[in-house]
């Protein structure tokens, strides 16, 4: 028998070499990973509050720092790797339990947390954003704040963005037509609904809110009369008393019990006085308390649009102002 040979010019490293390489595609094979190995990820290009940006398609490992996102991914399916440290509303619950990994809080990132995370996409938005850059440094970032000039347009924008980037384009689609429809609807209710003051409560303290501020969009796309125009433009709202309530004198007073959002709510009992009690809001029975979390925390997502669209539908409904009612 002719003894085997080997071939000119191998040698016993090529020989180990090769069996290297046989042995790791054997491995894969048996596993599987062979076939879901990650090829390079495609690159789109998407619109954030900073302008266009290049994100991976379908990234894997996200980290959230913005509420409002959150709420968006979680109504579009998307799961998510890390959130923050923070008290989330009963529909989000989930996402503060300890199974769920934090990397910081609202304001303050933890580092370490999200380099060990590894993340293909960090998101940030509002009360997170000045971290941007800090973040971008460590992974692709992109920024999905909500403007307060145009803040339906810009939700929409966000969550077709969002849509884009995690191949969710329908369902986001769908949750957006469905929200158009609920906000002409309850444009034509507050056509004839009369002026509306909107109040932040905290503590034993008040600031009200007009067309431009962080709850405008109660005015610029759901259409409600400002019963003040004039009201100072700022993220923290303008200090005002009973007797400036009184005064304005509101058809509908929409009360936002910003400690409610943390489960220690009084804006009802502060707001049981004579002085409001005069107004046309008190007798007429249309002081609508809004949902805290949704309004405060989380206005901008899917989900808190939505629900405070529906509840302001619902809250004219039943006091009888339907259109030609």
């Amino acid at each position: 028998m002719t003894p085997c040979t080997e071939p000119v010019g191998s040698s016993r490293s090529a020989r180990l070499s090769l069996s290297r390489r046989l042995v790791l595609a054997a491995l894969l094979a048996c596993s599987g990973l062979a076939s879901t190995l990650p090829a390079s990820a495609a690159e789109i290009t998407v619109a954030t509050a900073r302008g266009e940006a290049k994100v991976a398609e379908q990234p894997k490992t996200v980290l959230v720092y913005d509420l409002t996102s959150l709420d968006t991914l979680d109504a579009l399916g998307v799961s998510v790797a890390g959130v923050p440290s923070v008290k989330y509303p009963p529909y989000l619950a989930r996402y503060g339990e300890a199974s769920v990994p934090k990397i910081g809080s609202l304001f303050e990132p933890d580092l370490e947390a999200v380099n060990a995370a590894a993340p293909d996409l960090i998101i940030v938005g509002g009360r997170s954003a000045p971290k941007f850059d800090d973040l971008a440094g460590i992974a692709p970032t992109i920024d999905l704040t909500t403007d307060a000039t145009d803040p339906l347009a810009s939700a929409e924008r966000n969550a077709k963005t969002l849509g884009r980037i995690f191949g969710k384009e329908p369902e986001a689609k769908a949750h957006v037509d469905k929200l158009n429809a609920s906000v002409a609807a309850l444009k034509e209710k507050a056509a004839g609904a009369g002026k509306v003051l909107i109040v932040l409560t905290t503590g034993n303290k008040m600031s009200a809110y007009g067309p431009g501020s962080r709850f405008g969009i109660v005015h610029s796309a759901f259409g409600f009369e400002a019963a003040d125009p004039t009201l100072t433009v700022a993220n923290h709202g303008q200090a005002v008393s009973f007797e400036f309530i009184a005064k304005v004198d509101p058809d509908w007073l929409f009360v936002i019990d910003r400690d409610a959002a943390i489960g220690q709510g009084a804006a009802a009992a502060m707001l049981d006085n004579e002085l409001v009690a005069k107004t046309k809001a008190w007798r007429e029975k249309r002081v609508v308390y809004l949902d805290p979390a949704r309004w405060y925390l989380v206005s901008g997502g899917l989900t808190a649009l939505q629900d405070n669209v529906d509840q302001l539908s619902q809250a004219l409904d039943a006091a009888g102002t339907r259109t030609g009612g």
